[in-house]
């Protein structure tokens, strides 16, 4: 493997693979009603696939394996994005933290027809 400046460069491991979402989020910023007694703390970042594979799994009841389908990836994935995702979720309810849907570039809407 070479060393130093002169590497492979592009970083380590695979690309990520381009995830399928049904939709992008029409509300993407969750924040509590009533402002913090103390100093705030730091919002909560949720990805576009995590809030994918809580919507597939959660929301419509698909199974994860279904979810992974849909999405174009692993089911292994599915789950990882969504133990993530649910954890954001009750992180943000508990602490009363705002909640940020933000996209990482590698996700793709699918159109209506190729969900039938």
């Amino acid at each position: 493997m070479p060393m130093g400046g002169s590497g492979w460069g592009r970083g380590r491991g695979r690309r990520r693979k381009m995830r399928m979402i049904g939709f992008i989020p029409q509300v993407r910023h969750f924040y509590p009603a009533l402002p913090p007694v103390s100093q705030p703390k730091p919002p909560i970042f949720m990805t576009y696939e995590e809030f994918e594979a809580l919507r597939l799994v959660d929301y419509e009841g698909l199974t994860q394996e279904e979810a992974g389908k849909r999405m174009g990836v692993s089911r292994g994935t599915v789950w990882r994005a969504l133990n993530s995702a649910r954890k954001k979720v009750a992180q943000m309810l508990v602490e009363g933290r705002e909640l940020i849907i933000l996209p990482q570039g590698n996700e793709v809407p699918r159109r209506f027809e190729e969900e039938v």
